[in-house]
C-alpha cells in the first residue's frame, strides 16, 4: 500500500474527478487516439523520427525512476517522473495510468496498480505490461553470460535477436569475434494465446529459429503495423516437415496512437515499440540476422558455452571425415534410424541415393565453412548446424549451403533431419 508523505500536498476534489474521468475515458478508448497535437495527422514513422530527433528520455527508465522514488517514500519526485513520462509519450496508456495512480495518492491509499474504476479488461491488460516490464528490468541477463541457444554464428552475421516469450523480451547481441555479446533489451508483445503455433489463425507466435527475410517501412503499411516491419521466414523447414502452418509472422510495431501493446496481444507476430523497432531496424541485416524465438532463454556461463560449442563443432567435423572416407559403415553411423531428408526420403533410401556414387569417386576432398550452430528452442537436446560444403574431386569442386538437425538419442548424437538451402 503506497501513502503520500504528507498531507499537505493534496489535490482538489475538482481536479479528483478529472483525473478520474480521463483515466476512466482512456481506459474505455483501448486503443482510440490520444488528444495530443504531437500525433495529429502524422505517420507512425515519422512521430518516431521526431521522437528521436528531439532526445526524448528512455521511458523505461523514467518507469523505473518512478518505482525507485516511490520505494523511498519520495511522492513529489515520482510524481515529477510520471509527468515527464506522460508528456514525453502521451500514448503510453501504462504511463497514463501510474500518473493516475500518483494522484490518487495525495489524496488517498492506493492497494493496487490502475486504482481507478475502468474496464476490468483494460485495467489487466495495463496491469500485466506494468509487471512484465517492470520484472523483465529486475531480471535483466547478466552480461557475462550467454544465450544456451547461440553457440557460433558467421563471421559475417554481426547481430542475433533472441525472443524470450515468458518474459516478453528482445534480446540483441553482438558477434564480436565468435562471442556473443549483449546490446540492449526491448519489450516485445506476443500471440493472444503464447507460443507454439501450429497453425494458421491459432493467435500463437512460432517458437524456432528463424531469418529477417525483408524490412518493410511504415509508410508502404498501414498505420497498424507502426513505424514498419521485418518479416521472418516462417514455417521453416522444421515446421513444414511436423505440419506447422500459417504465413505472415512479422517483428512490427504499434499504431501511431499507442505506444505499445499488452504481452499477449498479437496474432502471432512479434510487436515492438515504435522507437525500439526503428533502432532494432537498423541492427538487422536481411537474410543474415537470426532471430531465436523462445518459451524461456537460458543462459550459461563461458565455459558452458564453450563446451557446448566444441560438441557442435566436432559433429559436423567427425561427419564430414566420414564422408571423406567414403565409408558407407561409417558415414551410416552419424544419422539416425528416424533420419527424414528434405525429399521425405528414410535413412535407407537417402544412404542408397549418395554412397553409390561415392564409393567410386577417387581423391575426394571435403572442407567445411561458414558454419553456425543453435540449440533449437523447445529441444533441448536438438543442435542446428549450418554450413558450406565444398566437395572437390581431382579438379571439380562444388559448393552446397547444407542444414543438419542433431539429436540426442541415448547418448549419441545423431542427424535426424538434413537439407540443402
Amino acid at each position: 500500500m503506497y501513502r503520500s508523505e504528507s498531507t499537505d500536498r493534496r489535490i482538489t476534489a475538482t481536479a479528483k474527478r478529472a483525473l478520474m474521468a480521463g483515466l476512466s475515458w482512456l481506459l474505455a478508448a483501448g486503443g482510440g487516439a490520444l488528444p495530443h497535437a504531437a500525433l495529429a495527422g502524422n505517420s507512425a514513422e515519422q512521430v518516431v523520427q521526431a521522437a528521436l530527433a528531439s532526445n526524448k528520455p528512455d521511458p523505461e527508465a523514467l518507469l523505473i525512476g518512478v518505482y525507485k522514488e516511490l520505494g523511498a517514500n519520495r511522492l513529489r519526485a515520482a510524481q515529477e517522473k510520471a509527468d515527464q513520462l506522460v508528456e514525453a509519450y502521451p500514448n503510453f496508456r501504462l504511463g497514463h495510468l501510474i500518473r493516475g495512480d500518483l494522484l490518487l495518492m495525495h489524496t488517498r491509499p492506493v492497494k493496487t496498480l490502475g486504482a481507478t474504476d475502468g474496464p476490468q479488461d483494460k485495467l489487466k491488460n495495463l496491469r500485466d505490461e506494468a509487471m512484465v516490464r517492470l520484472k523483465s528490468l529486475r531480471e535483466r541477463p547478466d552480461p557475462a553470460l550467454i544465450p544456451r541457444s547461440l553457440l557460433q554464428l558467421r563471421e559475417d552475421q554481426k547481430h542475433a535477436l533472441v525472443v524470450d516469450a515468458k518474459r516478453s523480451r528482445l534480446y540483441v547481441y553482438e558477434n564480436q569475434g565468435g562471442r556473443p555479446k549483449f546490446v540492449t533489451d526491448y519489450y516485445i508483445s506476443q500471440g493472444k494465446l503464447g507460443v507454439n503455433k501450429l497453425k494458421e489463425g491459432d493467435q500463437k507466435t512460432p517458437v524456432g529459429i528463424y531469418y529477417i527475410t525483408s524490412h518493410l517501412s511504415g509508410a508502404r503499411l498501414p498505420d497498424f503495423y507502426g513505424s514498419g516491419a521485418l518479416p521472418i521466414n516462417y514455417p521453416n523447414e522444421w515446421d513444414k516437415l511436423h505440419g506447422r502452418s500459417g504465413s505472415g509472422i512479422w517483428l512490427h510495431g504499434t499504431p501511431s496512437d499507442s505506444y505499445s501493446r499488452p504481452p499477449l496481444s498479437s496474432d502471432g507476430c512479434v510487436v515492438l515499440t515504435n522507437p525500439d523497432l526503428y533502432q532494432l531496424a537498423n541492427s538487422v541485416e536481411i537474410g543474415k540476422t537470426p532471430v531465436v524465438i523462445s518459451e524461456s532463454v537460458e543462459f550459461v556461463n563461458k565455459s558452458k558455452w564453450d563446451s557446448d560449442r566444441h560438441t557442435a563443432a566436432r559433429l559436423v567435423e567427425d561427419w564430414r571425415r566420414d564422408m571423406e572416407s567414403r565409408n558407407a559403415t561409417r558415414v551410416m553411423e552419424n544419422y539416425s534410424r528416424k533420419f527424414k531428408s528434405d525429399r521425405g526420403e528414410d535413412v535407407k533410401a537417402w544412404l542408397a541415393r549418395h554412397l553409390p556414387f561415392m564409393s567410386g569417386v577417387k581423391n575426394l576432398s571435403v572442407r567445411l565453412r561458414d558454419a553456425t550452430y543453435f540449440f533449437y528452442p523447445g529441444h533441448d537436446d536438438m543442435i542446428v548446424s549450418t554450413f558450406t560444403e565444398e566437395t572437390s574431386i581431382g579438379r571439380n569442386k562444388s559448393l552446397t549451403r547444407k542444414r543438419q538437425y542433431w539429436a540426442k538419442e541415448g547418448a549419441q548424437w545423431k542427424i535426424i533431419y538434413e537439407l540443402n538451402i
